[in-house]
């Protein structure tokens, strides 16, 4: 019987605790694993380890002087120490020398309640300067390139952004020049930094040197509240942190997101997005679609009144078999639960029903992370059986009493007058939109929907990988979240009411969803 080989462990202590780690590991990632910070700036687990901060320093018993520990591996029986008087002083060292350029305007600084450089202070410094000579003056506010800027009195020399644009990109825009005192990152002669993953380098900085000009004196960051979700500007969904603020309770705030950073995800994008993805949270931001809209504009309308009523509709056409006269348009926006509770409700309870996939039209990928597919869910779309046939506005015309349209993207199949002389001859049509659009006038009803980082459910990536997301953010005024929506729908039609009811939860839903499409099982 053939065996698994079994990787290969030593032993060491940390701190005089016994541990075992895999052979080959860093001494700074088997002390992470453990719960055990060791502070550092150049280090970044993108990269090979360069050693060029220095704080990362051990002391190591047998060994002559301290070590790194974000380059020596572990070897079997080693006794390693991270807080001892010896290693405390190094660090405090370092911080000194770092201290001795660095301009003390914290107050000031856009990095401030977000910086490394702050919380070592805090924790290794604390203690009276002792060098007052004159500061070496360098650049400030350089503008390094595409939404950059570059503060060369605060850089602590990490070389992050320049393994970066070196390792990742391979475009080589900065590099480190001069020597000594004189030391310097910046960029090459006519060449600022211009490539698609440019914001990375913001995030990357562990103190204020690169800011990034969208976020750069919005906000401070101890205003701001972060929740983690999908990026939903490309197939790829990548992981990213939303970071936005709540508002305070005496005068409303300028944006309610302000920033989207990169999170890991070793199977999708690593640590990095592009700026697409980084950049294009405005459409949460944008004015919304908050109430019910109807034909009545002097009355309110209810979710409660819609269903109810549109239930009712759906029904009399079951009954006179007229089913396939209801046309619903859907999009890759839509998460997998909600794309399922369609087919569900449209070609399962009512049957026949006809049911269009409209996406934006593609645009150029990067050969890296950014696709050409501009929407997060093309795949589960695909898995769940819709297709991307180009709209056939005479068919739709001749042959729908129900349109129900989600999303916006109808004006980029068609044109103005070919959608009114459509919408003009269907007895009623429904849209599901997070915006007031010109396309709002010509529907019957506008019903208020939710935004991705407002709602929950999945996304499946290009790869195949299906992403489960949380809420982040509350729906503004009475949008809901389409699958809450379809739900309730589903119920109100009575056909299987149980069934629905049952649908407490988007998990519940795609348990559902796995049992009939052997794709989205678990």
């Amino acid at each position: 019987m053939r065996q698994e080989k079994r990787e290969a462990m030593v032993k060491v202590f940390i701190d005089d605790t016994p541990y075992e780690f895999a052979e080959g590991l860093t001494i700074f990632n088997a002390a992470k694993e453990v719960g055990i910070s060791i502070p550092h700036f150049c280090y970044h687990p993108a990269f090979l380890p360069e050693g060029t901060c220095r704080m990362c320093l051990v002391e190591i018993e047998g060994y002559p002087k301290l070590e790194l520990s974000c380059s020596t591996t572990l070897r079997d029986g080693m006794k390693i120490y991270t807080s001892t008087e010896k290693v405390v002083n190094a660090r405090q060292g370092v911080l000194e020398f770092l201290l001795a350029e660095h301009p003390l305007d914290c107050p000031i600084c856009d990095q401030a309640g977000d910086c490394t450089l702050q919380d070592y202070y805090e924790d290794y410094g604390l203690n009276e300067p002792r060098f007052f000579e004159t500061k070496e003056k360098r650049g400030k506010r350089v503008d390094i390139g595409k939404n950059l800027i570059h503060d060369q009195e605060r850089c602590v020399l990490c070389r992050r952004c320049v393994r970066f644009l070196r390792d990742i990109t391979q475009t080589q825009e900065l590099g480190v020049f001069e020597r000594g005192n004189h030391t310097e990152v910046n960029i090459y002669e006519g060449r600022p930094v211009n490539n698609h993953y440019s914001g990375n380098l913001a995030q990357l900085c562990p103190v204020g040197a690169i800011t990034d000009r969208d976020f750069r004196f919005k906000t401070r960051n101890w205003f701001l509240e972060s929740g983690d979700s999908i990026c939903p500007f490309c197939s790829r969904g990548c992981a990213i942190t939303i970071d936005y603020h709540k508002g305070f309770a005496r005068f409303p705030v300028a944006k309610r997101v302000y920033r989207i950073n990169a999170r890991k995800n070793s199977k999708v994008n690593s640590f990095w997005i592009c700026d697409v993805g980084r950049y294009g949270y405005e459409y949460i931001n944008l004015e919304r679609q908050k109430t019910l809209s109807g034909p009545d504009k002097n009355r309110d309308y209810s979710w409660e009144e819609i269903l109810s009523d549109y239930s009712k509709r759906l029904n009399r056409q079951r009954f006179s078999n007229r089913t396939a006269n209801i046309t619903i348009i859907c999009n890759s926006w839509m998460t997998n639960e909600e794309l399922f509770l369609v087919r569900k409700i449209f070609q399962g309870d009512l049957p026949n029903g006809r049911i269009q996939l409209l996406d934006p039209p593609d645009e150029k990928g990067d050969n890296f992370l950014l696709t050409p597919e501009r929407v997060p869910n093309r795949r589960g779309a695909v898995e769940l059986g819709f297709e991307t046939n180009p709209l056939d506005m005479e068919t739709l015309k001749e042959e729908t009493d129900l349109l129900i349209v989600f999303g916006t993207y109808l004006l980029e199949h068609s044109n103005r007058s070919e959608l009114e002389a459509v919408l003009g001859s269907v007895e009623q049509s429904i849209l599901f939109t997070p915006y007031p659009h010109e396309l709002n006038e010509l529907f019957d009803m506008v019903l208020p929907a939710a935004l991705i980082p407002e709602s929950e459910g999945s996304l499946t990536n290009v790869d195949g990988l299906v992403q489960p997301f949380e809420k982040v953010l509350e729906p503004p005024g009475e949008s809901r979240a389409v699958w809450r929506i379809l739900r309730d729908l589903g119920k109100s039609l009575n056909i299987h009411f149980p069934y629905y009811k049952g649908l407490d939860s988007v998990e519940t839903i795609r348990t559902e969803l796995g049992k009939e499409i052997s794709f989205f099982r678990k």
